[in-house]
């Protein structure tokens, strides 16, 4: 399987006990494929962005933010195959493609994001990178240590 930015994909349970990370968002009832994940290829590394259906539990977080903060660009709330979904940023992770299911699809076909909205979460996801760098971390888990757990399983594969 080719796997591309832009497109949801699935992640295998093997993942979530392999790092073994209380604070990343688990697939569902073992088994069930959820939530999905929109995905940015970063050299070796995939990032993994959860997206979820459950719209009003997050719009309420987000306007918590926007009270306390102004704004929020850690959730953002957009349309994909024509249904609101939340974005979350904020609950980003490194994985690698082993670890991928499947692509997500609707009747056989992959569903690839919209241009612009990779680009709008593309953009929010590299300044949260960024603000990472500069000590603000906005990510709810340890991206540094899962990316070297990464990085380092991908290094004893090509041994």
């Amino acid at each position: 399987m080719q796997i591309k930015t832009g497109y949801l994909y699935h992640i295998k349970d093997e993942y979530f006990d392999i790092v073994n990370d209380e604070s990343l968002m688990q697939n569902h009832e073992r088994g069930k494929k959820r939530p999905t994940y929109f995905t940015i290829r970063d050299d070796n590394i995939l990032w993994f962005i959860p997206v979820s259906s459950k719209v009003i539990k997050y719009q309420k977080i987000i306007d918590k933010k926007i009270e306390k903060y102004v704004f929020c660009n850690t959730i953002i709330i957009r349309k994909i195959a024509n249904e609101n979904a939340a974005i979350l940023l904020q609950n980003a992770f490194p994985t690698l493609e082993k670890y991928i299911d499947h692509v997500h699809t609707i009747d056989g076909v992959p569903l690839r994001v919209p241009t612009d909205l990779q680009n709008e979460i593309k953009i929010l996801f590299k300044n949260m990178i960024g603000l990472k760098k500069r000590g603000t971390n906005l990510f709810f888990t340890d991206i540094d240590k899962l990316k070297e757990k990464m990085l380092e399983e991908n290094k004893m594969k090509c041994k």
